[in-house]
């Protein structure tokens, strides 16, 4: 009887175990694919609402900024700084606030918007600029930039693009909502001197964080197809040696 007992239980043990692996899921359980492709939803739903509304990675494709900016930079721009706001509660418990002078900007190009600039902006709206000699003048006071680079000195003969409205710009009213925006590095900038104003509602954000550096060349940042994709491949066993380690994490200023 005993052997026959024990039997019967294990027998009974057995058939539970095997029950249980064999268990049926029940209505409301999820699958494990099915808990993975959820999870990557909402990671990508998280990643677009950041990219769209928080903040943007931007690269320096060209000299027009240096040596505040190198070619070869990756930046996080912050694009709430600057976000519209309904009512003055929002100010107060959103960090946002109004553009200021020296604030370094990503925006859309005025003349083709499917493309981001980014430049310092210089005057801003209501105010009175003029340029004389490459000094800039902000309601008949010279504005002090320690920033500004120039490739050659004032009356060098020589200007970007051949304009004359480089080194020197008539007086001029900035519009309500615009703002007047230049490159850091003057004789190597395609700014608001030669295109005009900048409409605050193609502003993108503020720049905030070398987050990397990349030794290239502008030609690098303006290849398409093939071309482009072997650069890419080249970052690879390049990636050590070409990164600016020093300029990781450095605040744009």
């Amino acid at each position: 009887m005993a052997d026959a007992f024990g039997w019967r239980q294990s027998t009974v043990q057995r058939t539970r175990l095997k029950g249980k692996t064999k268990e049926s899921p029940k209505p409301g359980d999820k699958s494990t694919l099915r808990e993975y492709f959820e999870s990557i939803c909402v990671a990508v739903i998280l990643a677009l609402f950041v990219r769209t509304f928080i903040f943007q990675a931007f690269k320096i494709p060209t000299g027009s900024m240096e040596d505040n900016l190198l070619v070869g930079d990756h930046l996080i721009v912050n694009k709430m700084l600057y976000a519209p706001t309904q009512a003055a509660f929002e100010r107060k418990i959103e960090p946002i606030r109004s553009v200021r002078r020296k604030d370094v900007i990503v925006f859309k190009f005025p003349d083709e918007p499917q493309r981001d600039f980014i430049k310092r902006v210089i005057g801003l709206p209501g105010e009175r600029i003029r340029i004389e000699n490459k000094k800039v003048y902000i309601n008949g006071e010279p504005l002090e930039e320690p920033y500004v680079k120039f490739l050659y000195p004032p009356g060098g003969g020589e200007q970007f693009y051949s304009d004359p409205r480089g080194d020197n710009m008539p007086e001029m009213v900035i519009p309500e909502g615009r703002y007047f925006v230049m490159g850091d590095n003057r004789d190597n900038s395609h700014d608001s001197r030669f295109w005009g104003t900048l409409p605050a509602d193609l502003l993108k954000g503020r720049a905030l964080i070398i987050y990397w550096s990349y030794a290239a060349d502008r030609d690098s940042y303006t290849k398409e197809g093939l071309e482009w994709f072997k650069d890419l491949v080249s970052i690879i066993p390049n990636f050590y040696g070409r990164t600016r380690w020093d300029r990781f994490f450095r605040l744009v200023r």
